[in-house]
């Protein structure tokens, strides 16, 4: 084994891992970029102290894609409240890049705390300190070194990353840019430059060879950078850029346009190439973009939820106005059912004026369920819905939407909700309202879809594993939804087709609809409190059918917004703001 490294800290935690101690009960040892220390489930045997490198924590439960918790830094404990407890660890925690670590026995921690009262009564005050940052829905430790470097001809790095730098600089925090320069520093100079800013952002340039290989393993999160305009470089096994965040989803992707680029195009080849967690789209020179970055880096990027809810989700489009006439950024969108339709058209890039337009003529001017058929699968035969979405989204790819997407179907084959991230648009929104009963069924291919509210209709907990800034969620599905009036059968066939109300479909439409949005409390419970801002706009006076009810649902969002949005007693984008160095010293 290899000398000990000294620890400088005099904290109380440092001095239980000094020599003495390590030369006795606790072990120390390297564990690479990618290993995992302890899963979830493990024992809670030891207490571990990381002197060097970084820890992630995450947290993966059936049916969701890992939840990226935060970061572990040198000089801190980890499985420290599973260890006090005496039960199984709750999350997974990996190292990040290859992280130097003491492992304390269980028997030996409990001998130290009663000879030095000041072990327990520190770790207490750090797992006090954790319980209230979880409380207040913020990250164990948010990431805070960034890397970036190029893939293809993605030319000059510097200048996109000294941008980002100076958005981070408005936004109240020390941050540097680290290139090639820095490729003979120690260990030590490294540590120190993460400690005195809060952001430190390595880049590098194609040229520089290891250095690359360094950024890409120093680092909480690594972004490659690429040409949008261009196509992406094919797989070469000799410039492999390998990184321990790969596996743990921690790689992005962001694609330069230039900037009079329209919409992007051909993201998906982009995505088969680099298989990046996440894409993001900038343009050259337009400065919010620039600002968007920012937000994610610091994490205050703002996530905009939309559920399920037949025509009752017009109230999402009176939300989305409130929201922009707040000045409130949207980062990030998801949503479910005619939630996801809506959250698409932002995506899209729609204004007010155009996103009110294109949902009249979608679904209010005439019904889509109009198309009433032989209820062998369904009640309608889906092609006027098919034939709507073809017309207002055509053969636009998730991938290339401005901002970061998805929607949610449910998969009667698999058992478990379907998360769309990629692929055409339309297909996916289709598949995502695709109501049991009301239109057929989706198909990809051997599987059946179906409207995303059958599993989960309000999907903040999913919005959350995507990023850590704040979200905003309007659920409207609460309050009354069906009555018995909602159901009756109408005393006169020949009447209700006379009076037009067959255009809303019958009334075990709005039987299907409401079985279909019933979440769990337990789903619901989750959902909320993934949420920083949760909107419920009253819309129990909307029948779930009735699609021509566009004005009504809109002003509630609107105003239940509003309401929302004037409770709070900062911007929504700082509601998950860390303090910075500075205004710890400060305090």
């Amino acid at each position: 084994m290899a000398a000990l490294p000294d620890i400088p800290d005099d904290s109380a935690l440092a001095r239980l891992f000094g020599k003495e101690r390590v030369q006795g009960d606790a072990v120390w040892f390297s564990l690479p970029g990618g290993q995992t220390l302890y899963a979830a489930g493990d024992p809670s045997d030891q207490l571990y102290f990381l002197r060097a490198g970084r820890l992630g924590v995450f947290r993966r439960e059936q049916g969701n894609e890992p939840q990226f918790l935060g970061v572990i830094r040198p000089g801190e404990p980890a499985g420290e409240m599973a260890l006090v407890a005496g039960s199984p660890h709750s999350a997974d925690v990996v190292a990040l890049r290859d992280s130097e670590i003491f492992a304390l026995p269980r028997e030996a921690f409990f001998e130290a705390c009663e000879t030095d009262g000041s072990v327990m009564a520190e770790l207490a005050k750090l797992m006090i300190l954790r319980t209230r940052q979880a409380a207040a829905k913020g990250a164990v430790g948010e990431p805070s070194v960034y890397g970036f470097v190029p893939t293809g001809a993605a030319g000059v790095v510097r200048p996109l990353v000294e941008r980002l730098a100076r958005e981070i600089d408005k936004l109240g925090y020390s941050v540097t840019c680290i290139g090639a320069e820095a490729q003979s520093a120690p260990t030590e100079w490294f540590s120190d430059v993460e400690r005195t800013h809060d952001f430190v952002l390595y880049l590098a340039e194609a040229g520089d060879g290891g250095w690359r290989n360094v950024v890409a393993r120093q680092v909480d999160r690594l972004f490659r950078v690429g040409r949008g305009d261009r196509k992406p470089p094919k797989p070469d096994p000799a410039q492999a850029l390998p990184s321990p965040l790969d596996g743990q989803q921690l790689v992005d992707l962001i694609l330069m346009h230039p900037a009079d680029t329209a919409a992007p195009s051909g993201s998906e080849a982009w995505l088969d190439a680099i298989n990046p967690a996440r894409i993001f789209h900038m343009r050259r020179d337009h400065a919010p973009d620039y600002e968007r970055i920012a937000r994610v880096l610091t994490g205050q990027s703002v996530g905009l939820v939309l559920s399920g809810g037949g025509a009752r989700a017009y109230a999402h489009v009176g939300a989305i106005r409130a929201l922009r006439e707040r000045g409130v950024p949207i980062d990030f969108l998801g949503g479910v059912s005619m939630g996801a339709v809506v959250a698409a058209g932002v995506a899209m890039g729609w204004n007010d004026p155009e996103m009110d337009k294109r949902i009249r003529e979608a679904f209010v001017d005439t019904s889509p369920l109009s198309d009433i058929a032989l209820p062998i699968l369904a009640m309608t035969q889906g092609l006027v819905v098919d034939s709507r979405l073809a017309h207002h989204f055509g053969q636009t790819q998730i991938a290339d939407l401005w901002l970061p997407f998805f929607c949610l179907s449910s998969n009667l084959t698999t058992g478990a909700y379907h998360m769309h991230r990629r692929g055409l648009l339309r297909r996916a929104l289709r598949a995502s309202i695709s109501l049991p009963g009301v239109l057929p069924p989706a198909t990809d291919d051997n599987n059946v879809l179906v409207d995303g509210a059958v599993m989960k209709n309000f999907p903040a907990d999913v919005m959350r594993a995507s990023q850590l800034g704040p979200i905003v969620g309007i659920d409207v599905t609460t309050g009354r939804s069906i009555t018995a009036d909602d159901v009756a059968r109408p005393v006169s066939i020949w009447r209700w087709i006379w009076s037009g109300q067959w255009k809303k479909g019958p009334p075990i439409v709005s039987l299907l609809m409401r079985a279909a949005t019933v979440s769990t409390s337990r789903d619901v419970a989750a959902a909320r409190e993934a949420t920083d801002v949760l909107v419920l706009p009253d819309v129990a006076k909307v029948e779930i059918r009735d699609f021509s009810a566009f004005d009504p649902a809109v002003a509630e969002g609107y105003r239940a917004t509003m309401a929302a949005l004037l409770k709070l007693d900062r911007p929504v984008q700082a509601l998950r703001r860390r303090t910075s160095i500075a205004e710890r010293a400060a305090s």
